[in-house]
């Protein structure tokens, strides 16, 4: 089974956090931010991970610390999943439509942390939440499961629905990485021999 619990606790923020990547979807999020849990239950349902993150962070601040520590709990519970990435595909895209938005989102889990970030927004906030957290979430996650991750807006509009098909796609792309190859089950994908 590829389960991990993780607990992390900071001055700022404490953290706990089970990941299933073989899962069916099932979630259950309480991070103190409703807009942060629906794009983290949006995650885990399209992804098929089941996710429960409980996290108390010092929102009386803002939502920073706890956007960018669930990001880093999140991406070393991926890491600590996926072990040596022995067997799994690596990579893995979508093209997602969510409404008037048309989102391109790629994933190489390669050992090499990047993040791709070609999306604007109309607005500044969702509710009480920055939108520019969206972009600090993904450089925490990317760094933690030291991956390669893209996003390329095509169209867009509401800033909802652009960060909506963000962790939507996001979910998709990780699911077709992280999933075992059962052709390839014992090797490694990388001619490197090691990711």
């Amino acid at each position: 089974m590829r389960n991990v619990f993780i607990e992390r606790n900071t001055a700022e923020t404490k953290i706990k956090l089970n990941l299933n990547l073989d899962g069916t979807g099932v979630f259950k999020n309480d991070t103190g931010c409703g807009f942060l849990n629906h794009m983290l239950d949006l995650f885990a349902r399209h992804g098929r991970f089941d996710l429960e993150v409980l996290c108390v962070g010092d929102t009386n601040v803002d939502y920073h610390h706890t956007a960018e520590d669930i990001g880093i709990t999140l991406g070393k519970a991926f890491s600590d999943c996926l072990g040596d990435m022995r067997g799994i595909n690596r990579y893995g895209s979508v093209v997602l439509p969510m409404d008037e938005v048309l989102m391109v989102t790629a994933v190489d889990i390669s050992g090499r942390a990047t993040l791709g970030y070609n999306v604007s927004f109309n607005t500044q906030k969702v509710g009480d939440f920055d939108v520019e957290l969206v972009e600090e979430f993904m450089l925490a996650l990317t760094r933690n499961i030291n991956m390669t991750l893209h996003f390329n807006i095509l169209s867009g509009g509401n800033t909802h629905h652009v960060i909506e098909a963000m962790f939507k796609a996001l979910g998709r792309a990780l699911a077709q990485a992280v999933a075992i190859n059962e052709k390839y089950k014992d090797e490694i994908p990388s001619t490197k021999g090691i990711l």
